[in-house]
């Protein structure tokens, strides 16, 4: 597996969400880990557990909506939960082996962005002013 794949997925997740202005940005990011709280539902290996870690992630999705600390905690909740799939050998694709490493790689270079508050990539590159 690539390891420099994970980590271009992130940061070209990173400059798309960048388009989008709050609070549609927040939003989309609650929704997407929301999402992310399920793949593993339909066959991920851990049974129940699945179910659990699912309304785990969409409680921290709920609160991300007003936090992105919490859309950050669920990124690195869902990194352990790749670790896991990844060492059990029940990928989050099963056509791909590698795949939940892969995730593990790319999800908390989301969690960082989110406890930065996903500051848009433009902002980035402008430079501050000084308070007068």
């Amino acid at each position: 597996m690539n390891l420099i794949s994970p980590v271009i997925i992130a940061v070209v997740y990173i400059a798309l969400c960048s388009l989008l202005s709050e609070p549609t940005r927040q939003k989309f990011n609650a929704l997407m880990i929301a999402g992310a709280g399920a793949v593993y539902t339909s066959g991920g290996g851990m049974g129940a557990w699945e179910l659990a870690f699912g309304a785990v992630l969409t409680f921290c999705a709920y609160k991300g909506l007003s936090d992105y600390r919490w859309i950050g905690l669920a990124w690195l909740l869902h990194t352990a939960w790749d670790v896991v799939h990844h060492v059990k050998g029940a990928p989050i694709i099963p056509a791909f082996e590698h795949s939940s490493l892969g995730c593990a790689i790319c999800d908390p270079i989301l969690a960082v962005w989110m406890f930065r508050g996903a500051p848009a990539v433009q902002t980035w590159l402008t430079p501050k002013r000084a308070a007068v």
